[in-house]
């Protein structure tokens, strides 16, 4: 049984040596821990602080790519190094390498695929009051729309079995975590959470500037994400709430048409009925069209499942320069 930690990273040199020393050395069930970084363009000495932490394998992006990108060449990185269970953490020694072992736990006894540590949100003093009740309200969005039962949706700290990181398809430029819970609900992969433990966090997050901007971000990936994987859903919804606005404006005219006034008045009410009514058909031919589509992705999504699975029996490094590999 072989555990890779992946640590993606930016400009990370002042902690990232103290997050790869926390990293345990031996657990029970694991024959083989290796470590790789994923430098994500970073200006600093990165690599270097990865290297000489006693990271196995670096690999440096010329160019910053985002979160989404470095952790989704992590886990095919990591597949091609032979992993079973990928563990991802943060860099800047947020989460505690003591709780890994208590992370892969389900894995190892084969009750999951896909597990989510769960941080001790009401206890965290560097969140303010406002974030706890943002944090709680978007897990609550996210269960629902996933249909899991995950309680700390915006958790970076995983583990991820072989099979469920062959399945994982990240689209999003911006993060994985929301991305990869909804496709986890989605595609039937066995999901847990558990409780860990955090450290004091050091720095404020580099992965968005204001609460504004991360809940607009996160509300339009949850949204892209849910059309992708639910669409004849989103769609059958909302071409049922204009036809029940448009259907309500009809018995409102023919009540006044057959009942008070006759035949001329309240003509606006039937044009608008009309306008409701073709707009909740185009909601519907849409749902269609967009399930067609999604039977498409499923076909290539396995297409890529089954490429992966070839690409691991050839896997090469490249671009080797002191010890970090170099990816445009």
């Amino acid at each position: 049984m072989k555990l890779v930690v992946q640590i993606p990273c930016l400009n990370e040199e002042e902690y990232l040596g103290a997050t790869i020393a926390d990293l345990p050395k031996e657990i029970p069930g694991v024959d083989e821990i290796e470590i790789l970084v994923i430098d994500d363009g970073s200006r600093d000495d990165t690599s270097r602080v990865a290297r000489e932490a006693g990271a196995t394998r670096v690999v440096r992006f010329r160019r910053r790519q985002g979160l989404a990108t470095a952790f989704k060449t992590g886990l095919d990185i990591s597949l091609s190094m032979g992993a079973d269970i990928i563990v991802n953490t943060d860099a800047d020694n947020q989460y505690k390498g003591s709780d890994i072992p208590r992370l892969i736990a389900p894995i190892l006894e084969g009750r999951a695929d896909m597990v989510v540590g769960t941080r001790p949100i009401a206890e965290i003093e560097e969140f303010s009051a406002l974030k706890k009740v943002l944090q709680r309200l978007g897990s609550a969005v996210m269960r629902i729309v996933s249909q899991t039962r995950i309680p700390d949706a915006t958790s970076g700290f995983r583990a991820y079995g072989r099979r469920a990181a062959m399945q994982l398809n990240v689209i999003s430029l911006f993060t994985y975590t929301l991305e990869t819970i909804i496709q986890a609900g989605k595609k039937n992969i066995a999901i847990e959470d558990v409780p860990i433990e955090v450290n004091v966090r050091r720095r404020k997050s580099r992965l968005f500037k204001s609460t504004p901007i991360y809940l607009k971000r996160s509300l339009a990936t949850i949204l892209r994400i849910f059309l992708t994987y639910e669409p004849i859903r989103f769609f059958f919804y909302m071409g049922a709430i204009f036809l029940l606005l448009g259907l309500t404006l009809g018995m409102r005219f023919l009540y006044f048409f057959f009942m008070v006034e006759g035949p001329t008045g309240h003509i606006q009410s039937l044009i608008l009925m009309m306008v409701l009514v073709f707009i909740g058909f185009l909601m519907f031919m849409m749902g269609l069209l967009s399930d067609l589509i999604s039977a498409n992705r499923r076909l290539i999504e396995d297409a890529v499942i089954r490429l992966k699975r070839l690409e691991l029996q050839f896997g090469t490094r490249q671009n080797v320069k002191d010890g970090t590999e170099i990816l445009p």
